[in-house]
């Protein structure tokens, strides 16, 4: 199996970006900071076919990125999704559905969260500015404002997932 290196010399780009970062470092010995990173490949070792030595290639770290701090939770979560990516795994059932095992399940609870969180905020959003549109007509008859009542009632409870509320609902 071919080994990977990581060469101890930055190239420049990435040496500047890491620049500023280096006091800190220095300062707090097991520091950790989060970076993004572009490799390139610099060199290898390719064995002789009956040699026993190991295959390997060297990158060289040629562009790096640091995030300030409220960038990190992005950074973070792309690792996350693409650590999510590189690991995912299930089973298909008899059915021939996949059944997604319980580490990738629970990788993807946050995401699926996410998705959600952002689906009812639209959705509130919509509805809100609606009904500022039918607070702000002045000329609306009872009956039309049971109606367009009825209109955010039913489109926030599709928001919820639920059906169409019926008159005794409200």
């Amino acid at each position: 199996m071919t080994t990977v290196k990581i060469a101890s010399k930055l190239g420049a780009a990435a040496e500047a970006a890491l620049e500023p970062h280096v006091p800190r470092l220095y300062a707090r010995s097991g520091m950790r900071m989060l970076a993004v990173a572009e490799l390139k490949h610099d060199d290898k070792n390719v064995p002789a076919a009956d040699s026993d030595a190991s295959a390997w290639v060297k990158c060289k770290i040629t562009h790096l990125e640091v995030p300030g701090p409220d960038q990190e939770g992005a950074v973070r979560e792309a690792m996350r999704v693409l650590y999510l990516q590189r690991t995912a795994a299930g089973t298909l059932t008899e059915d021939g559905e996949l059944e997604l095992d319980e580490g990738t399940l629970n990788l993807t609870a946050g995401l699926l969260t996410e998705i959600e969180t952002a689906r009812l905020t639209a959705a509130l959003r919509h509805w809100a500015a609606y009904a500022r549109r039918v607070v702000a007509a002045d000329d609306l008859t009872l009956s039309e404002i049971r109606h367009e009542l009825h209109t955010v009632a039913d489109g926030l409870t599709a928001a919820l997932g639920g059906g169409r509320l019926g008159d005794g609902d409200l």
